[in-house]
């Protein structure tokens, strides 16, 4: 008998505030650019691209090109999405 395997998307696992705030949290723990764009992404299709679009008043082509593994979103683009999703970038200091 063959195990047939699916794609995982971690979209379908962040069904509460609870699970984005911590998914969020470890992604920008992680440092890298790249993964933290990416992990947007994931939330904005966990919470549904197409609202998402609505709110920030950008395509749903683009959110999904800006926030892709390669993508490169601008500053005023991942604020808009935060804003949209209900996360919020603070600023702490560093402590040693």
């Amino acid at each position: 008998m063959t195990e047939r395997l699916t794609t995982y998307d971690p979209a379908e696992d962040l069904k509460s505030d609870a699970a984005v705030a911590t998914f969020m949290a470890e992604a920008f723990e992680t440092e890298d650019v790249s993964y933290i764009a990416h992990a947007l992404g994931v939330v904005a299709r966990a919470k549904g691209m197409t609202q998402i679009a609505n709110e920030t008043g950008l395509s749903r082509e683009q959110l999904y090109r800006s926030f892709s593994e390669s993508g490169n979103p601008t500053l005023k683009t991942t604020i808009a999405v935060m804003k949209a999703l209900g996360v919020e970038l603070t600023a702490k200091a560093h402590t040693a």
